[in-house]
C-alpha cells in the first residue's frame, strides 16, 4: 500500500530536484509533509463587494470585465506600474500591477476576471493594488476562504496551494485514520479525509473550525501519548539502585531546618533512587523555596552510594553560584566539588577532565561545558538540571549519557498550574515546593505611573545610601523607532550619567558578549556597582542578598509569572526589600494584572491567574518553540482541547498500555516517530 509519508515529494507533478530542495527549508520532506504544513492564517474572499461599496484601505474581493488595455508606465529605473480599468453594474476601479511585465500576456480586455487585493480611494477613483485574479468562472484564490503559508525563497503561495490541491487528488485514498473511531465520536472529530481538505481548501469558516478542531486534537493526543508511554518506559528501565541512606548528619549540618514541602519531596526523590528504576523528576518551586539545598541531599546520596554526580545551570553566574553555596557544605563529608564553565582556563579544564574520569571528582557544577565531548565520567549516576526550560531535552539528555542508566533531577523556579505541568510535562514525575522557610520576608510591590518618576529616584538613592542594591529591568536593549519602550543602554546613560553620577551603575543583556555579562554580574555582585541596568537577563537564579529594590521599567510588557520570577531576585537578605513595577498604559487588563503582583508574593497564584488571562502560552514559550514544534496547535489558543486530548490519552494507555491492539497500530507507529523526534 502507498503510504504518504513515506513518498518522496519529487513524485508529485511539477516538483522536481531544485523545487524539492526548496521545499526542504519548509521541512517538507515526503507528500504527508506537503498535506501537513499547514496555513499561519486565512484571508476570507467568500464576499464579493460592488466596486461603489469599496472602502479605503481594505483588502476585497471584486469581479470585474477589462475594459481597456493594459497600459505601462515608467517611474524611474526598477519602478514600472501596469494599469487596466475594470467595471461592475456599479462602477469603474483602475487595477495598478508594480514591475510586473508580464500582465499584458494574463490580463485580456473584454474578459471578467475576480480580483482580490488592498483598496486605494482617492477622491472619486477606486485602486486596487497589485491584485491577485483569475478568470472568475475559474476561481480557486477569489470568492472563497483562502490559506496562507509560511514561505522560502522560490515557492510562492500559488506554488503550495496547486502543489497541496495535486497531493490531496493524487493520494487522497491512501489516508490513515490516526484515531480510533470510538475517540472521534465521544470528542465529535472528523476524519482525517475531511480535516486536511478543509485546513487547505475550507468549504466555509464553520468547516474550517472543525477541520481544525480535528487537527489540533490529533497533534495533542499523538504528543500526550508519547510523553507517557515514554514515561512508563522510563519506570521500567533498571536503574542504578541505591542503598537508602541515612541522611540526618547531613540534615543536622545545615544552618536551617527543611520546611515540610522540602521534606515530602527529599522523601519523593530518595524513593525513586532506591526504587531500582531511573528516576525522572521535575522539582518545581516557587523563588526562594529552597530548590538547592535538595539537589545537595541528592548529590549527598549520590556520593554515599560511590557515584558521581553533575549539575547545569544556564549560565556562569548560576553555575559558580550553585558551587560556592554547596561545595563547602558537601566539603564536610569529604565530597570533592568542580566547577567546569567556558571560562575555565586550559590547564584547569584538563585537570578536571582526567579527575572525572578517574573518580577524583564526585560533583561537577557547570554550563554546557559538561557536555562537551572531552567530558568523561568514571562513574555519573545521577544528572541535576537547573532552570530546565533554558535546556532543550537534546541537552538534557546529552548530559545523561555521560553514564549508564542515570538518574535525572530537573528544577524549576517558574511556578507552574499543576493541571498543566501534568498535561505538558507528561514525560516526567513531578514534586512541588509550596512552602517557603519560615521568616522570608513579603516583597512590598508597587504599580506607579510616569508621575512617581521622581520619588521612585529618590528611593533608590536612599537604598544605595543604606549600603543596599538595586537592580532595574527594561523590556528592550535598543531605543526603537516604532515601539516606545525603556531601552536598557539609553535608560542606563540617562542614570549613570545625569540621575546617578556619583552611583557605581553598570549593565547586562543579551546582546553582550559572554564575558563582559559576567563581569558586570560579578561587580554587582561583589558590591563594585550599586545599580545594575538590566533586560531580562538577570531573571534566572542569580543570588545577590544585598540587592534590596527591584524596579521594573514598562512592566506591563511582560507577563506575570515573569514579573514575579523578577522579583524573586530581591529579598534574599535580611534587609526588607522592594519592587517597583512602572506602567506606561492602564488599561482594564493591565490593572487587574498589576493588582495580584501587588497583593500576592505566591508564585502559584500569580500562575494560576496568568493562566486564566493570558492563556499558557507563557509558560512554555520556550518548550514550545525549541523543542515542541507544533504544526497547528497552539498552547495559548487550545488549552481546552489540550486538556480533553489528554484524557483521551490517558484513557487509551490504561486499556492498552503497550498499544498493541490492531485498531492502535497507527497510533503506535505515530508516538514511536514522535518520541525519536522529541530526544534527537
Amino acid at each position: 500500500m502507498i503510504d504518504p509519508q513515506k513518498t518522496d515529494i519529487r513524485l508529485l507533478k511539477g516538483i522536481g530536484d531544485a523545487k524539492a530542495k526548496q521545499l526542504l527549508r519548509l521541512g517538507v520532506f515526503t507528500v504527508w509533509d506537503l498535506l501537513t504544513y499547514f496555513p499561519i492564517r486565512f484571508e476570507d474572499r467568500s464576499k464579493v463587494t460592488k466596486i461603489f461599496d469599496l472602502e479605503h484601505d481594505t483588502n476585497a474581493c471584486v469581479n470585474g470585465i477589462v475594459v481597456t488595455p493594459v497600459s505601462e508606465h515608467y517611474v524611474r529605473k526598477g519602478l514600472t506600474y501596469y494599469k487596466a480599468q475594470i467595471r461592475d453594474d456599479t462602477g469603474i476601479a483602475t487595477c495598478i500591477f508594480f514591475n510586473n511585465k508580464y500582465i499584458k500576456n494574463y490580463l485580456k480586455k473584454g474578459y471578467e476576471y475576480s480580483f482580490y487585493g488592498k483598496i486605494n480611494i482617492r477622491g472619486n477613483t477606486r485602486e486596487i493594488l497589485s491584485p491577485e485574479f483569475e478568470i472568475s468562472s475559474q476561481s480557486q484564490c477569489t470568492k472563497c476562504i483562502v490559506p496562507v503559508y509560511p514561505l522560502t525563497s522560490g515557492i510562492s503561495q500559488k506554488f503550495l496551494r496547486k502543489s497541496i490541491a495535486d497531493a490531496y487528488r493524487t493520494y487522497q485514498k491512501y489516508f490513515r485514520e490516526v484515531i480510533p473511531g470510538d475517540l472521534l465520536k465521544e470528542y465529535s472529530l472528523c476524519g482525517i479525509d475531511f480535516a486536511i481538505k478543509n485546513i487547505h481548501f475550507p468549504k466555509d469558516s464553520a468547516s474550517l473550525e472543525i477541520a481544525k478542531k480535528r487537527l489540533v486534537f490529533e497533534e495533542f493526543f499523538l504528543l500526550q501519548t508519547s510523553l507517557r508511554k515514554m514515561k512508563a518506559r522510563t519506570k521500567k528501565i533498571s536503574g542504578i539502585p541505591f542503598l537508602k541512606t541515612d541522611i540526618a548528619d547531613f540534615l543536622s549540618s545545615l544552618p536551617f531546618t527543611l520546611t515540610d514541602a522540602q521534606k515530602a519531596v527529599t522523601e519523593e526523590i530518595m524513593h525513586d533512587l532506591s526504587s531500582g528504576g531511573v528516576m525522572n523528576r521535575l522539582v518545581q518551586g516557587d523563588v526562594g523555596s529552597g530548590k538547592t539545598i535538595i539537589a545537595a541531599i541528592a548529590i549527598y546520596i549520590c556520593v554515599q552510594n560511590g557515584y558521581q554526580s553533575a549539575m547545569m545551570a544556564p549560565t556562569e553566574v548560576l553555575a559558580r553560584q550553585h558551587y560556592n553555596d554547596l561545595s563547602p557544605l558537601l566539603e564536610k563529608f569529604g565530597i570533592r566539588s568542580a566547577l567546569l564553565t567556558g571560562s575555565t582556563t586550559a590547564k584547569n579544564k584538563r585537570e578536571i577532565y582526567e579527575k572525572l574520569q578517574n573518580g577524583e571528582i564526585d560533583i561537577a557544577f557547570g554550563t554546557h561545558a559538561l557536555i562537551t565531548d572531552k567530558v568523561e565520567f568514571k562513574s555519573l549516576a545521577l544528572a541535576i538540571t537547573d532552570e530546565q526550560h533554558r535546556f532543550g531535552v537534546r541537552q538534557r539528555m546529552q548530559l545523561s549519557e555521560k553514564g549508564h542508566s542515570v538518574h535525572t533531577l530537573v528544577m524549576t523556579a517558574t511556578p507552574i498550574p499543576r493541571t498543566l505541568a501534568l498535561i505538558v510535562y507528561g514525560d516526567m514525575d513531578i514534586s512541588v515546593i509550596d512552602e517557603l522557610p519560615p521568616g522570608r520576608q513579603k516583597i512590598d510591590t508597587y504599580c506607579v505611573g510616569e508621575n512617581m518618576r521622581e520619588r521612585i529616584n529618590t528611593f533608590i538613592r536612599k537604598e544605595i545610601e543604606k549600603g543596599n542594591r538595586a537592580y532595574i529591568v527594561c523590556p528592550a536593549v535598543e531605543e526603537s523607532e516604532t515601539v516606545e519602550l525603556k531601552s536598557a543602554e539609553e535608560h542606563y546613560a540617562e542614570l549613570s550619567q545625569k540621575i546617578f553620577p556619583d552611583i557605581p551603575t553598570g549593565i547586562v543583556h543579551g546582546k553582550m558578549k559572554a564575558k563582559d555579562k559576567e563581569a558586570a554580574m560579578n561587580d554587582f555582585i561583589c558590591g563594585n556597582t550599586k545599580i545594575l541596568v538590566s533586560t531580562t537577563v538577570i531573571e534566572v537564579g542569580v543570588n545577590v542578598p544585598e540587592a534590596t529594590l527591584m524596579v521594573i521599567e514598562n512592566a506591563e510588557r511582560f507577563g506575570l509569572s515573569q514579573l514575579h520570577q523578577l522579583r524573586g531576585r530581591v529579598g534574599r537578605g535580611k534587609e526588607k526589600s522592594y519592587c517597583v513595577l512602572f506602567c506606561a498604559s492602564f488599561s482594564d487588563e493591565i490593572k487587574e494584572r498589576m493588582k495580584i503582583m501587588t497583593q500576592s508574593n505566591d508564585g502559584f497564584k500569580i500562575s494560576e491567574t496568568d493562566l486564566k488571562l493570558r492563556g499558557p502560552g507563557d509558560f512554555f514559550g520556550t518548550r514550545q518553540h525549541g523543542e515542541l514544534r507544533f504544526k497547528i496547535a497552539d498552547l495559548a489558543n487550545d488549552f481546552s482541547v489540550l486538556k480533553h486530548s489528554g484524557i483521551a490519552a490517558e484513557k487509551l494507555l490504561k486499556k492498552d498500555p503497550l498499544l498493541l491492539d490492531e485498531q492502535h497500530f497507527y497510533i503506535k507507529e505515530a508516538t514511536d516517530r514522535l518520541a525519536e523526534n522529541l530526544v534527537l
